[in-house]
């Protein structure tokens, strides 16, 4: 008779096998059906196996991927949340009142900010119903007609769209919750098995929304795509030009929803970050005494916890919803246009959504590396786990890749802005430059951002003299970090354009996105660690359990900034696809020898040159917005949290209390005084809801005003000048952010131990005592020796302390403070630099400085180009028919049919 450990053994084996074994099987079986098809006769538009086999291979991997996602959820139930045998009983209380308190604090403000988008959705759906109704007479120059069957489509699918971004946000938001405080208890497992646990816990509920919002979003498209070609067949002819344009309401909706999710979030999380960490880091409860990170008598720390889910997961996971969309639905566009491709067949007019759907299997098949073939069971197996399941779905998609080309698409095309035939290994190309070109800047971006490199450990070391210095130092650091990954997406960019013209940048957008459900399982992986930290802290649980968190968290941040560089390089391709898209749509209105596809956008002309300057301004207007919205959030949680500090009875009491002096209070049945989380979670919320409206709004009504009054040349310019100042601005503002971020974990490790020299006025040979200083730093470095009784033993650093703080606090102060020595074991006298000190507090502000920088502004600068361009598509024909797309004041130059 098997135990049920047993039994549950067994399924955590079989069902992987299963899983991959069906998938495999699927592979083989849609490869073989549609490479017969290709050597059959070639199937019409309007008829039907091109359409068959497109539906197998979209729809299946979808359900496919669905199923895995709830296995995935199911493997991430197993593990409860209720007291064990052995355990502390108020340890699991309090785990489950943060895990709770968490839980509703992140569906209460989703369901506030999720009310505000329906009303947008509401009345901006009523705006496109009447500006996408409104079409240039093709037969009439000068003449508008009104097609409301065509603002209808446009408003349903962007209706669609809204839904469907909403319930990827909030996907990823439930599952992150759900998983934050299991992560914490496996963490709580001795030796391999806790990391392996708690690894496994955090990178499937990745896995969950990675899979689930990868599939929903792709076979939801894909399904508008066919019941709209349903509605646009009359007389077996289907107008795909048309279907097309209408089915681009889908990527608005999906970018609309993102931008209030990525700002709204970013603000509430900020808020509560800077709030917190300012708070208890740099101005501390009095006398000098400062909270630990994730301390549970700060009251900014839930609504902190509460931001990581709001912002880092569920406004990530629109946001990169609303790329998949845009990018798919600029590919199709500007393929209609291809007379080749439209012969080629259903499955060639839908060749991008192949791309995605082989994505799906490829993340599928390669899933069970970290977490089966290659488990983790030390700290240094984290991030090796991680960039290996990258790089394998990378590679996996490659070989993908060249069979979905060669069999799916026409052996020649005719596109638009390419003088010579493209053939598929030329989209082959395009799609793997994508590809690789977002690995390369995702990986560039990690040696910016991770202090296991020297740029960082430069910013950190710049604390040394002060916060300005650090700051400093930040700056140029993400300037710099902006040149190699601008120059390859410019190479993707070139080879695209050169290979297959704005089809190529389309491909290869989505190339970059095809590995997308490995990539969101990485990113979301990192938001659920850090929870699962602040749980543990909070929980005051051992420290074994927050060193597993921390690692975890540590190896997430660095995958994380693989994930913005994947984001920022695909928002960048997508904004140009799209900008193709914008050209395609408005020349057809156009004489065909005045078009823009033939004779392009000229710089010169005055309405065109202004408005790329304008263009390039809107990125710094709405960082602008956003910083102010984080800056004020912030200054208003400080306030409360000092309030509370000041107001209630016996908390301020509580907060200066350590460990140890907190459970001789519970022992002595002192009762501890907890902050009332739940107003600080409302300050948030509030300030989030309220502030994220003006961001928003400027990035929507800019380019419908502009279209409106000014002409599609003047939109062209508007487009081309905040796409190149928001890529710059997004890689300099998220890897500054990024860096300042580790070179606070790298302090806090105590890894500046031993960097700073103590100056009492004695000579010091710098050079001599840096190369020292390399050799012989860290924690490591500073070990003392202490009295037990008669004996006298070395002892850590950190040990050292706290017990200095309780026999002798003066002392302890004036070493925290840089007024005395401490000294090295090879005999240099040094200033303490980890955690409470004066170098500390410098890189919490940069941290502090750089968190809007990274987790606001920066993120939603890719909503920002993709947005406004995504807008310009969907009312290019409504720009087109005032005055023949010159605008109201006519400052245009196009000429009339």
């Amino acid at each position: 008779q098997t135990t049920w450990h047993e039994q549950e053994h067994r399924w955590e084996t079989m069902v992987p096998r299963a899983m991959l074994f069906a998938m495999v099987a699927l592979a083989l079986t849609t490869g073989i059906a549609a490479a017969n098809d290709k050597h059959l006769v070639k199937d019409t538009v309007t008829v039907g196996n091109g359409e068959y086999d497109a539906s197998l291979f979209i729809v299946i991997p979808c359900v496919f991927s669905m199923l895995f996602a709830v296995y995935l959820y199911w493997r991430v139930s197993l593990i409860s949340i209720e007291k064990r045998d052995g355990a502390d009983q108020v340890c699991f209380d309090e785990l489950k009142m943060c895990h709770e308190t968490v839980k509703t604090g992140a569906g209460a403000f989703l369901w506030a900010e999720y009310t505000v988008c329906a009303v947008f959705t509401v009345v901006f759906g009523a705006i496109i119903l009447v500006m996408t109704a409104r079409l240039p007479d093709p037969n009439m120059p000068g003449e508008v007609i009104w097609d409301w069957k065509f603002g209808g489509l446009t408003l349903a699918s962007f209706i669609v769209g809204s839904f469907t971004s909403i319930v990827s946000g909030y996907i990823g938001m439930t599952v992150a919750v759900y998983a934050n405080a299991r992560t914490t208890i496996s963490a709580k497992k001795d030796g391999e098995a806790g990391w392996r646990e708690s690894f496994n816990c955090a990178f499937r509920a990745g896995g969950v929304m990675g899979f689930s919002l990868c599939s929903i979003s792709l076979v939801i498209l894909y399904l508008l795509c066919i019941i709209y070609k349903e509605i646009l067949t009359d007389k077996g002819e289907t107008d795909y030009k048309k279907l097309f344009e209408c089915v681009a309401g889908y990527g608005l909706g999906g970018s609309s929803i993102a931008m209030f999710g990525r700002v709204g979030g970013g603000i509430f999380t900020k808020a509560a970050d800077v709030g917190a960490d300012l708070s208890g880091k740099v101005i501390g409860v009095g006398d000098g005494k400062k909270l630990d990170e994730d301390s549970p008598y700060n009251p900014g720390v839930i609504a902190d916890n509460v931001g990581d889910n709001v912002g880092d997961v569920a406004g990530m996971g629109s946001d990169l919803f609303g790329s998949f969309g845009e990018a798919s639905c600029a590919a199709m566009l500007i393929g209609s246009a291809s007379i080749a491709i439209e012969e080629g067949g259903w499955s060639a007019l839908v060749f991008p959504l192949f791309i995605s759907s082989a994505g799906i299997i490829v993340c599928l098949l390669v899933s069970f590396i970290a977490t089966d073939l290659m488990p983790v069971v030390k700290e240094e197996d984290i991030e090796t786990a991680l960039k290996i399941q990258l790089f394998v779905t990378s590679l996996g998609m490659t070989v993908a890749l060249f069979f979905i080309s060669t069999i799916v698409l026409p052996a020649q095309m005719d596109i638009q802005g390419v003088a010579q035939p493209v053939t598929p290994l030329c989209l082959y190309a395009c799609a793997c430059a994508g590809l690789w070109g977002g690995c390369a800047i995702g990986f560039i971006t990690e040696y910016y951002t991770s202090h296991s490199y020297q740029p960082v450990r430069d910013v950190a070391r710049a604390a040394e003299t002060g916060a300005a210095t650090n700051i400093i130092y930040g700056l140029a650091l993400g300037y710099q970090s902006a040149i190699i990954p601008v120059c390859i997406i410019s190479v993707i960019i070139f080879l695209s354009v050169k290979f297959a013209g704005m089809y190529g940048v389309a491909v290869a957008a989505l190339g970059m996105l095809s590995t997308l459900s490995t990539c969101l399982a990485i990113d979301v992986y990192g938001p659920i660690s850090d929870n699962a930290g602040g749980i543990a802290e909070m929980c005051e649980m051992d420290a074994s359990v927050r060193d597993k968190t921390d690692a975890l968290d540590a190896a997430g941040n660095t995958t994380a900034a693989i994930g913005k560089g994947f984001a920022i390089g695909s928002a960048a391709l997508v904004s140009l696809a799209l900008f193709g898209a914008f050209v395609t749509r408005a020349s057809a209105s156009m004489p065909v020898a005045d078009a823009l596809t033939l004779k392009g956008v000229n710089l010169l002309s005055p309405v065109v040159f202004s408005f790329i300057l304008f263009g390039a301004m809107i990125p710094y207007w709405f960082s602008a917005l956003t910083m102010r919205s984080v800056g004020e959030a912030a200054n208003a949680m400080v306030k409360e949290i000092a309030r509370q500090w000041a107001e209630i009875p016996g908390l301020s009491d509580c907060a200066g209390l350590d460990f140890h002096e907190r459970q001789a209070w519970k022992d002595a049945g002192k009762v501890l005084v907890k902050p009332d989380y739940e107003k600080c979670i409302a300050l948030s919320t509030q300030a989030s809801l309220r502030e994220m409206i003006a961001p928003g709004l400027l990035v929507i009504l800019t380019p419908v005003f502009v279209g409106v009054f000014c002409g599609i040349e003047a939109v062209a310019g508007l487009l081309t000048g905040a796409i190149v100042s928001s890529v710059q601005l997004a890689i300099s503002m998220s890897n500054t952010g990024g860096a300042w971020d580790n070179a606070k974990k790298y302090t806090e490790k105590g890894e500046l131990n031993g960097w700073f020299a103590f100056r009492d006025g004695s000579p010091i040979d710098q050079a001599s005592f840096e190369a020292a200083a390399e050799a012989n730093h860290g924690n490591a470095c500073m070990v003392q020796k202490s009295k037990y009784g008669s004996t006298e033993k070395e002892v850590s650093i950190k040990e050292w302390l706290e017990g200095l703080e309780k026999s002798d606090p003066t002392r302890y102060n004036k070493i925290m403070a840089g007024d005395e020595a401490v000294m090295t074991v090879d005999g240099r006298k040094c200033i303490y630099a980890g955690k409470k000190s004066v170098p500390h507090s410098a890189v919490v502000v940069g941290d502090t400085v750089g968190d809007p920088l990274k987790d606001t502004s920066g993120p939603a600068l890719n909503i920002v180009m993709k947005l406004m361009a995504i807008i310009s598509v969907v009312f290019a024909d409504f720009f087109m028919s005032i005055n023949s797309g010159n605008g109201i004041f006519i400052s245009g130059e196009i000429m009339t049919m």
